[in-house]
């Protein structure tokens, strides 16, 4: 690897130039052979349009959770405070899995049990998240990684959670996303 400030010959795969103490990290990119890598590995996330994430506060309840998923047909819901920091998401998944879907009432018969209950109880607390100037690849990764179906998408700024939930990003809008470039 030809260092591109003193062009010495460097070995392969070096961080550091052995002459000059160039940083050469960011010069040791994997290459692309099509437009779909290309994408994956320069394309940022803003490139998506995520779809504008319909919010919930901590104290809306399951119930009213249900409801917003099946109407604005989402799997997720980004849980936020009054400012529109993220506490957490609540998906399809925590419903599924978290809540048995009915409990016995008082006169034995089964009743809907946690339609009242705050979300906050359920959801899946400081989730993972990415920024519009994260790569495509990288929303990849954490998906895979992670056995996630949605990801929270916050400004430029922040990865920590700190910064306002812009949108959501799916499994599903990153397969759009690829399908429209092998059809090119």
């Amino acid at each position: 690897m030809i260092c591109p400030a003193c062009e010495y010959n460097n070995y392969e795969g070096s961080d550091w130039c052995a002459w000059c103490w160039t940083d050469l990290t960011q010069q040791d990119t994997p290459p692309c052979y099509d437009r779909v890598e290309r994408s994956l590995l320069e394309d940022p996330v803003r490139i998506l349009l995520p779809r504008l994430a319909v919010t919930l506060p901590p104290e809306a309840t399951v119930g009213e959770a249900m409801n917003v998923l099946l109407d604005h047909d989402i799997g997720a819901i980004p849980i936020v405070d009054p400012s529109g920091k993220l506490l957490g998401i609540l998906s399809e998944r925590d419903l599924l899995t978290r809540l048995p879907t009915m409990k016995e009432g008082e006169d034995g018969s089964q009743v809907a049990g946690f339609a009242a209950e705050p979300v906050s109880a359920h959801m899946t607390p400081a989730p993972e998240t990415v920024r519009l100037t994260d790569s495509l690849a990288l929303v990849l990764n954490k998906l895979d990684v992670g056995g996630y179906r949605h990801l929270p998408v916050l400004g430029a700024s922040g990865g920590d959670g700190g910064s306002p939930v812009l949108g959501m990003i799916s499994v599903r809008d990153m397969l759009r996303h690829v399908v429209r470039l092998c059809l090119r």
